[in-house]
Parts: structure tokens; sequence; C-alpha cells
């Protein structure tokens, strides 16, 4: 069985990356890809890295026969995405790469993004798409919201030894270097290569990053009580990459058997050895975790590193994980393409 895809907001990176997973699927196949901005133009033009693909011209959502549609990946910005999706199809399956369905509280979504969520239905249906942790959730869902790749980078360090208990809740530190494709594919100043090259920078410095309310709802929610990470992401002059330096208090051994026991059936979540630590490199254009731990010189304290693709398993490789479990396909097919080297 061939599935029907479309994308809505293909111009942008994490579209682009999802006709790169999705063409090389064997059972899933593009018919729609909007963007309405370049609406008329071909996806050559726009990306000619994929020149080499057939695939259909851009066109505007209003274009799109949804009813010959299976599955639509919306990778529109927050807000925009909200408003879409509450006008599709009620039984059509959809895979949101915002953050507007990925807060279960309304408030909570107003306090982060600050404007109300105006589809309050479609948020109480949707599912968080972690995959390894809501993978039931997801096979029977209809809207599946994508997970921030900060997020989702931090959680992979963080869930298991949350909820086995083996740290410390109350000083949690969380050290994040994103790549800037992770800001989107927008005209920004401070994106320019003459003001990003040769340097890095803090950014959302004390609490005001949004994906900090992904990690209150889950470590919260897992916990029983709240729980508050102290975060700070740098923005560094590479292209794709996510490595998350947490520090965290409790035995190093039993944060690293808790990990690896874990993990150790998920196809694309890889544990070091204890003491090596992973590399972006390593892990770059697939979907494939890589995940170290390494004991401090101080007793009783560990430091946990997590290294992702932030295009690929932090964004659309995820969702097209998400994908194959809500069509019935086998959940890592389309996905075990190697990392690129160097």
């Amino acid at each position: 069985m061939t599935h029907k895809i479309a994308i809505l907001g293909a111009s942008g990176y994490t579209g682009a990356e999802l006709v790169r997973l999705i063409a090389e699927h064997p059972n899933m196949e593009i018919v729609a890809l909007a963007a309405e901005r370049k609406a008329g133009m071909t996806m050559a033009q726009v990306f000619p890295h994929l020149r080499h693909m057939d695939l259909p011209d851009l066109c505007k959502i209003s274009e799109i026969d949804f009813s010959r549609i299976d599955l639509c990946f919306c990778a529109l910005p927050h807000k925009t995405s909200q408003e879409v999706i509450s006008a599709l199809p009620k039984d059509l399956k959809i895979i949101d790469l915002s953050a507007d369905f990925r807060l279960t509280d309304p408030d909570e979504y107003e306090k982060w993004y600050g404007n109300p969520h105006t589809a309050l239905e479609q948020q109480e249906e949707a599912v968080y798409g972690l995959t390894e942790f809501y993978r039931d959730e997801i096979r029977g869902a209809r809207l599946v919201a994508g997970t921030g790749c900060n997020a989702a980078t931090g959680q992979y360090v963080l869930r298991p030894l949350v909820s086995a208990g083996v740290i410390d809740l109350d000083d949690i530190v969380l050290d994040l270097k994103c790549a800037v494709s992770g800001a989107g594919r927008s005209l920004k100043e401070n994106l320019l290569h003459a003001e990003l090259s040769e340097g890095t920078n803090a950014y959302a410095v004390g609490g005001t990053h949004r994906h900090l309310g992904e990690f209150d709802q889950e470590f919260s929610k897992l916990a029983g009580r709240s729980v508050h990470v102290q975060f700070t992401p740098h923005l560094i002059p590479a292209n794709r990459g996510i490595l998350a330096t947490t520090y965290v208090k409790g035995d190093p051994n039993s944060i690293y058997e808790t990990l690896a026991k874990a993990y150790a059936d998920e196809p694309f979540i890889q544990m070091l050895r204890m003491g090596e630590t992973p590399s972006t490199h390593h892990v770059r254009g697939s979907n494939f975790c890589h995940i170290g731990v390494v004991a401090d010189r101080i007793e009783r304290r560990a430091i946990v590193i997590a290294a992702l693709d932030n295009l690929t398993k932090g964004s659309s490789g995820q969702a097209l994980q998400n994908a194959n479990l809500m069509l019935g396909e086998t959940e890592t097919r389309g996905l075990m393409m190697a990392p690129l080297f160097p």
C-alpha cells in the first residue's frame, strides 16, 4: 500500500528534510507540497539539492484536495499552524512540527508563546510526539505534536533518570549547543554569516526559552511534582546538530545503568561506553541520538551528554518515525540511513 502524503510549509528547512526522507520511503508518495509565498515554483528552484527528485510543484494550501491525502505533515510557524490545522478535515491524520500542540495547558501555551490558543478542540486530542515514550498513544492518534528539538535532546537524557529517581530533581543543569538551522530559514540579522561565524553566544538566558514549557510539563508529570531544570541554550556556527551537556547529582554508575536499560531496545537511541562522549559529527543527517555518561571528579555527580541532528531526530526524522506508527508501517522504515561523515 502506498500512502499519499502532503507537506505544508515545504519551503522551510524541516519541510525540505521531510522531502529528503520521505522520497526514499518505499510506501509513501508525496502528492502535495504547499508553500504560500512560493506557490507555483518547483521544489528544485527553492532547494536545488532536491532537483533530481520527481516532486509536485509548490502550491497554496487551499489548492490541495485533502480527500486523497492519508497523512499531512504541517511544518508551519506556530500560531499559523493551529489556524490551518483547525480548518483541515477532522478525519485527516496530521503531524504538526510547530509548537502549537505540544503543551496540554492552554494557559501555559499563552505564557510561553504570547498569544491565546485558538484551536482548543485539536489541542485536547493531540499526542506529544516523543516517539520512544509515547509510542502506543501515537499509533492510535489523529494529531501528533512534534517536540521541540532542544526539548527532545534534553528529554532523552533526563526522562529515564527522573522516572527512576536516581538523580536529585532540584539540581539539574542543562547546557545546550544548537546549530543555526534550529532557528529556521527566515532572514534574521543575527544569523547572517558575518554575525554568526567565528563565534558563539548564549541566548534566552535565565529561563525564557520556550522549550522550557515542554521540560516543565513532561518532567513534572513524570515526577508527580514540580520539576524545573536550569537551562541555557547557545547558538553555534554550524548548520546541523545539538549537543546537550547535562549536570546531575547522583551515582554515575546507577545513572548509566538506568539509561542503558531504558534504551536497550530502542533502534535510534545509542548508549556509548561509560566515559565516552558523543559528537554531533557522528549523528549528522541521521535519526540517531548518541548518549554518553561521565563520572565527575566531585563525588556523586555525573555529566550526561547527548548529541542528535536537530533537523532529523529533533524534528523531521522524528515526524517520519511517528508517521510510520500512525500508518501501520515498521517504525524504522525510511530512517536507517547512516550519518554523514565528515
